[in-house]
C-alpha cells in the first residue's frame, strides 16, 4: 500500500527555498520521493512514510514521483513557488463569487497566477471525511474552481503572485461561526487557566450525554437550521432595513450552532483534529487568519486565546517564527442591537498579540466593516492589506510606513490636555468625513466624548468634563464611521491608553454565521 497524504495532488504548490515534507501511508520498507533532478528516501514505519525533498527556488511545472517499488503515484503540473495557509471562519471563508465584483474578478481570473486546496469540510472523523479527501485536490485558476475560494485569501495570494512573479498556493482551512478554540489542540488549552473554560464547558455537556438521543437532536437541528438559514438570508437581502427581532419573528428561534457534542463542528480542539492537522506539516510560507467574532462573547480572554493557537500552529509544523498575519476586526454592528463594547477588546488583543508575538502581522481594516451585514463582502482591501503586511514582515520589499495606518504608541498630559502620540505618522493625518470616537475619563473612569486637535503627527484631547484627563480610547465601539486616516490610506487603528481604564464588555450576542 503506497498513498500519499491527500493534501498532494495534480497541480500542487510547493513551498520554494525550503524542505519539502513529503508523507503518507505505506508498508514497511523504503519509498523514493523524486522531483525536479532531486531523489529521497525514507523507510516506512507503522504504515506511514515521511520524507523531505531539498529546498528549491521556483520554477516548475515539474512531476513528482512517489514509488515504493512497487507502486508507484506521480502528481503533474507540480509548482514550486509560496505556500500560505488560511484560517478562520466566515470572513475568510467568503467566496470569491459572493464577494464585492467577484463575478467581474472570476471573468478575468484565468490569467491569475494562483492555485488553492480547500481542505475537506467535515467535522469528525467517519466515512464522509475519508471519502472527501480521497476527491479533494489542488485547483489552477480558473472561473468555475475559483468561484468557491476564500476572496480575501485569493486577492492576498494574487497580490504577492504579481509582485514576486511566482505561482502562490493557498490551503483554505477555515469553516464559518467557529471559535479560535476550533483549531485548538485540546492538551494546549487544558493547560492555560485563562481559556481551559471552553474545554470544560464542553466537558460538563457531553458528560452524560445520551449519544442516541444527541445524535437524533442533531439531525433535527441541521433540518430546521437550513430552512431558517435560506429564509434569513432572503430577509437581509431582500428588506430595505433588515432587524434580527423582525428576523426572529418572522422565522422563528434561531438554533445556531446547534447541539454541542462529539459531531458538532464547533466543539472544542474538533476542526483542528480533522482539518488543521490532516494537511500538517505541509511545508509553508506562513499562516494567514480572519477571526474572532465567535469568541465576542468571552473577550476579556481573546489574547489569551490566540496567543495559544499561534503557539500551537508553529508547534504543530515544526517552526516557532513560522510568520502568522492576521486581520484586525472591522467595525460592525446590527441594526437594533445594543453596542455591547466586546468588539474593541477582539480588536485589542489582536493589535496586542501582534506587538508582543514575533513575526507576527496585523492589517488594520477598520473601516471596512459593514452596518447591519457582519460579512462584508468587500474583501479586495482586506487580501491587499494582507499582502501589504507580508511585504513588509515576511519579504521585506517595502517600508514600514507603506503598510500602517497611525497605530498609539503613548501620550503625554499638560493641564487639562492630553497629548497622544503615534507610530507611523510621520505624514500626519487624513480626514475623510467627521471625526468621532475620541474619548477621555479621569481617574474616575467615567469616559466622555473629547474634542480633539490635530497636532502634525500628534492628536490632542481635552474634555470640559473631564479637568485632569487620565484615560483616553479611540472607537471602543462595535459600529462607528470611521474618518481618521494615515496619508496611505490605512485607517487610525483603535485603541486605548490603559488596561487599567475600567473598560468591559457591556454583554454579548447570539447572531448567526
Amino acid at each position: 500500500m503506497l498513498k500519499p497524504a491527500p493534501v498532494f495532488s495534480n497541480h500542487m504548490v510547493l513551498q520554494r527555498n525550503k524542505r519539502i515534507a513529503v508523507w503518507g501511508k505505506a508498508d514497511q520498507g523504503k519509498v523514493t520521493v523524486s522531483m525536479n533532478g532531486c531523489a529521497v528516501s525514507a523507510e516506512g514505519k507503522e504504515g506511514r512514510f515521511f520524507a523531505e525533498l531539498p529546498p528549491m527556488a521556483e520554477g516548475g511545472p515539474y512531476c513528482m514521483e512517489i514509488t515504493d517499488g512497487t507502486e508507484k503515484v506521480i502528481f503533474e503540473d507540480v509548482m514550486v513557488g509560496e505556500v500560505w495557509l488560511a484560517g478562520g471562519q466566515s470572513n475568510m471563508e467568503l467566496e470569491l463569487q459572493n464577494s464585492f465584483e467577484g463575478e467581474k474578478e472570476l471573468g478575468r481570473i484565468q490569467s491569475s497566477n494562483v492555485r488553492y486546496y480547500y481542505v475537506p469540510k467535515v467535522g469528525y472523523f467517519c466515512d464522509e471525511l475519508i471519502e472527501a479527501e480521497e476527491k479533494s485536490t489542488w485547483e489552477r485558476a480558473g472561473k468555475e474552481a475559483a468561484a468557491k475560494w476564500s476572496a480575501v485569501a485569493y486577492h492576498f495570494a494574487k497580490e504577492v503572485s504579481e509582485k514576486l512573479g511566482v505561482t502562490v498556493g493557498v490551503i483554505g482551512c477555515n469553516w464559518g461561526g467557529t471559535s479560535a478554540s476550533c483549531w485548538i489542540g485540546r492538551r494546549m488549552m487544558e493547560q492555560n487557566k485563562v481559556i481551559s473554560s471552553y474545554i470544560e464547558e464542553y466537558d460538563k455537556i457531553v458528560e452524560n450525554q445520551d449519544l442516541e438521543e444527541y445524535i437524533k437532536e442533531r439531525e433535527e437541528y441541521i433540518v430546521y437550521q437550513a430552512e431558517f438559514d435560506k429564509n434569513l438570508s432572503h430577509y437581509y437581502q431582500t428588506c430595505e432595513h433588515p432587524t434580527w427581532d423582525e428576523a426572529i419573528s418572522l422565522f422563528g428561534e434561531n438554533k445556531y450552532p446547534g447541539p454541542m457534542g462529539p459531531y458538532s463542528e464547533y466543539r472544542p480542539s474538533g476542526l483542528y483534529e480533522v482539518m488543521l492537522s490532516r494537511v500538517c506539516p505541509y511545508s509553508l510560507r506562513g499562516f494567514l487568519y480572519y477571526q474572532g467574532e465567535e469568541d465576542d462573547h468571552k473577550p476579556e480572554t481573546y489574547y489569551e486565546l490566540l496567543s495559544a493557537l499561534i503557539k500551537q500552529w508553529r508547534m504543530d509544523w515544526k517552526e516557532d517564527s513560522l510568520p502568522f498575519l492576521l486581520v484586525q476586526l472591522p467595525i460592525f454592528q446590527n441594526e437594533g442591537e445594543a453596542d455591547y463594547k466586546n468588539w474593541p477588546l477582539i480588536r485589542e488583543a489582536q493589535m496586542r498579540a501582534y506587538q508582543t508575538i514575533k513575526n507576527t502581522g496585523i492589517a488594520v481594516i477598520l473601516e471596512q466593516g459593514e452596518f447591519g451585514n457582519i460579512h462584508p463582502t468587500k474583501k479586495e482591501t482586506v487580501g491587499k492589506r494582507l499582502a501589504l503586511q507580508a511585504f513588509f514582515h515576511v519579504y521585506h520589499i517595502c517600508s514600514e510606513g507603506e503598510v500602517f495606518g497611525p497605530v498609539y504608541r503613548d501620550y503625554f498630559i499638560e493641564e487639562d490636555k492630553m497629548t497622544l502620540l503615534f507610530d507611523h505618522c510621520d505624514g500626519g493625518f487624513v480626514c475623510d468625513g467627521k471625526v468621532q470616537g475620541f474619548e477621555l475619563a479621569g481617574s474616575d473612569k467615567k469616559y466622555y466624548p473629547a474634542d480633539f486637535m490635530i497636532d502634525g503627527g500628534r492628536i490632542i484631547l481635552s474634555s470640559d468634563k473631564v479637568a485632569l484627563p487620565k484615560y483616553a480610547r479611540y472607537c471602543w465601539t462595535n459600529y462607528q464611521e470611521v474618518a481618521l486616516f494615515g496619508k496611505n490610506g490605512i485607517p487610525l487603528a483603535p485603541f486605548r491608553t490603559s488596561y487599567e481604564d475600567g473598560s468591559r464588555a457591556a454583554g454579548s450576542r447570539n447572531l448567526p454565521e
